[in-house]
C-alpha cells in the first residue's frame, strides 16, 4: 500500500490516497503505522477519499486509532498532496472533513506550494459543542479542580474540542502530567485537546500542545485557532496573532466574518509502501487450493 508521509510544523501525519487504494481497518492501520518505533512514525493517519460535494475528502485517525474530527496541520498536507497528485486543480479547493466542507487556498512560489491559508469556519464556545458536561453557555477562565490540582481553562471547539490554559512561564509545565489530566477529565466525556499558552504580546503567543489520542505534538492547527479565539475573548490577544509552536510559527486571524483562518506550510517528507498482510490461509499447510482434508479412498 503506497503512502506519503507529511507534515504542518512538525505535526506529521501519513497519508493513504483511497481514491485509488482500499484500507480495510483504518483504526488498526492507523497504530501500527504511526508507532515511531516499528511503523513509519506520526501523529496519526489521514485517509485521502474522494467526495461527491468538494474536491477531496479527508478522514483523520489519531496515531491510538481514534476518529478526530479535523486537524489543521494535516488539512493543509491534504490540500498539497491532492494538488500535487491530481486530485484537484487548485491553487483554491474545497475539502471535505467531519466539520463539513472547508475552503483553501495555496500561495506559491516559483511553482511550489509555499504556504496554505484555511478558512477553519466558525468556532464555538458552547459546552455542547465539545462536547462538556460542564455549566453555563460557555467555559471562559472556569476553575477545573482535578485532585489536588486546579487549572483555570477556556475551552473553545474548532470542529474538535480544545482547552487552552494560560500560564505566565511554560518552563515549569509538565506537559507530559497534566496534558493526560485534562484530556482524560471526566467533565469531557470525549476527552479534549489541551494548550499551555504563554502570552509574549498581543499579537505573538508561545504554545505547548497536548493532543488527546496522540500526546504531545509539534503543533496543532486547531489549537492555535482555539488559542486565538480564548485570546480575544479573554482579552489577552489581538484577533491576528503568531502563534509560536515547537514546530514553527503560525498566522491566525479572527476575521470580522466570525470565521478563523490559518495559514502556514504543508511538507511532504517521503513516500513508501507499507506491506498489506496477505489473506488468511484455512487450510493447515498453508497450501493454495489444497483441500483441508484428503477424501478418503
Amino acid at each position: 500500500m503506497k503512502f506519503t508521509k507529511m507534515h504542518g510544523l512538525g505535526n506529521d501525519y501519513i497519508f493513504i490516497n483511497t481514491v485509488e487504494q482500499h484500507v480495510e481497518d483504518p483504526s488498526s492501520l492507523a497504530r501500527a503505522i504511526s508507532d515511531r518505533h516499528t511503523g513509519v512514525g506520526g501523529d496519526g493517519l489521514i485517509l485521502i477519499q474522494p467526495s461527491e460535494r468538494a474536491d477531496v475528502r479527508m478522514k483523520m485517525y489519531n496515531a491510538d486509532g481514534s476518529r478526530a474530527q479535523m486537524c489543521g496541520n494535516g488539512i493543509r498536507c491534504v490540500a498539497r498532496y491532492a494538488i500535487e497528485h491530481g486530485l484537484a486543480a487548485g491553487p483554491r479547493l474545497r475539502i471535505d472533513t467531519d466539520d463539513g466542507v472547508k475552503s483553501v487556498s495555496c500561495k506559491l512560489e516559483g511553482g511550489i506550494i509555499a504556504s496554505v491559508c484555511v478558512d477553519m469556519g466558525k468556532p464555538s464556545l458552547d459546552p455542547a459543542a465539545l462536547p462538556s458536561t460542564l455549566p453555563g453557555d460557555r467555559i471562559v477562565e472556569y476553575s477545573l479542580r482535578l485532585g489536588k490540582h486546579e487549572y483555570t481553562i477556556t475551552c473553545v471547539s474548532i470542529g474538535n474540542p480544545h482547552a487552552v490554559v494560560f500560564v505566565s512561564d511554560l518552563e515549569p509545565v509538565k506537559l507530559e502530567v497534566l496534558g493526560p489530566q485534562i484530556e482524560n477529565a471526566p467533565e469531557f466525556p470525549q476527552r479534549i485537546n489541551t494548550h499551555f499558552v504563554r502570552v509574549d504580546a498581543a499579537d505573538h503567543v508561545t504554545i505547548r500542545t497536548w493532543e488527546r489520542g496522540s500526546g504531545a505534538t509539534r503543533a496543532c492547527g486547531t489549537g492555535a485557532c482555539a488559542v486565538c479565539v480564548a485570546g480575544v475573548v479573554t482579552h489577552r490577544t489581538e484577533r491576528i496573532i503568531t502563534a509560536a509552536l515547537p514546530g514553527g510559527a503560525l498566522q491566525i486571524e479572527w476575521a470580522d466574518d466570525d470565521h478563523v483562518y490559518m495559514t502556514g506550510p504543508a511538507v511532504e517528507v517521503f513516500t513508501g509502501d507499507w506491506p498489506v498482510p496477505e489473506p488468511t490461509r484455512h487450510n493447515s499447510q498453508n497450501v493454495p487450493g489444497k483441500p483441508l482434508s484428503e477424501p478418503r479412498p
